[in-house]
């Protein structure tokens, strides 16, 4: 067996996310049906984050252990054959054998795209959330410069999913502007479920005047899911790259 990493993108419009479920497409799998149909064998192929349904990848990176002895260039040509055209393998690398995407994994990158104009680019529509009131950008990047370092975002935690610590380490939280949209990128070494999208969901209150730039620092402190802003849609979240050792 070999262990092989996959390097790919999707528009995550129409998939139930990542993760294999007993409803719906997903990306997993996708893969993992089109990687079967190599050898008639079940793979489990592994991913270094679990985007939910409607969010998309830049660099989503897999791995998974394989038999046949196909050349990477032939795997890449062959996968991309079989998969829909909104998912795309950008790479296929040799691994070592311990090589896990999630497990080995020491950041990730994720961007979140608003669209803040009173009118709705419709050839964006799918891949960024429209704010259409004005936001004032200013407090909402005083409020994101908390982010950085070593916190606990328990308070930015989805129910449903049991973690052993919520802390986490961001070395990365900002915003640009660019023509209309307002791009929030951050990096660190875990997210929790829905981490990204409640951070963005109370960044924005903040840029409407409905909470000041020093709560995220208190929410950090302290603060409980329900003291913090709602989750913002999916379809505006982007998993960008993903950095091994």
């Amino acid at each position: 067996m070999r262990t092989l990493k996959l390097t790919l993108a999707y528009d995550g419009t129409r998939y139930v996310g990542w993760q294999r479920q007993a409803a719906g497409q997903s990306i997993q799998g996708l893969l993992e049906d089109a990687l079967a149909r190599f050898d008639g064998q079940r793979v489990v192929v592994h991913g270094a984050g679990r985007t939910d349904a409607g969010v998309h990848a830049l660099g989503q990176v897999a791995s998974f252990q394989f038999a046949p002895r196909h050349e990477t260039a032939t795997l890449l040509r062959a996968l991309n054959a079989e998969l829909p055209e909104d998912v795309r393998v950008l790479t296929v690398e040799e691994a070592v054998d311990d090589f896990h995407a999630r497990f080995s994994a020491r950041s990730k990158r994720y961007r979140y795209q608003l669209r803040n104009t009173a009118i709705a680019n419709p050839f964006e529509r799918a891949f960024e959330w429209h704010v259409p009131e004005p936001l004032d950008r200013a407090a909402m990047q005083e409020a994101a410069r908390a982010l950085a370092g070593t916190h606990d975002f328990a308070a930015f935690q989805s129910a449903g999913t049991e973690m052993s610590t919520t802390v986490r380490t961001m070395t990365h939280a900002g915003f640009t502007r660019d023509a209309g949209q307002l791009v929030f990128e951050i990096a660190g070494d875990g997210f929790l479920r829905h981490m990204v999208r409640a951070i963005v969901g109370t960044l924005v209150e903040v840029g409407r005047g409905a909470r000041q730039p020093a709560s995220l620092a208190q929410l950090l402190a302290g603060g409980t899911r329900a003291d913090a802003g709602p989750t913002a849609p999916p379809h505006g979240l982007f998993l960008v790259s993903v950095d091994y050792d």
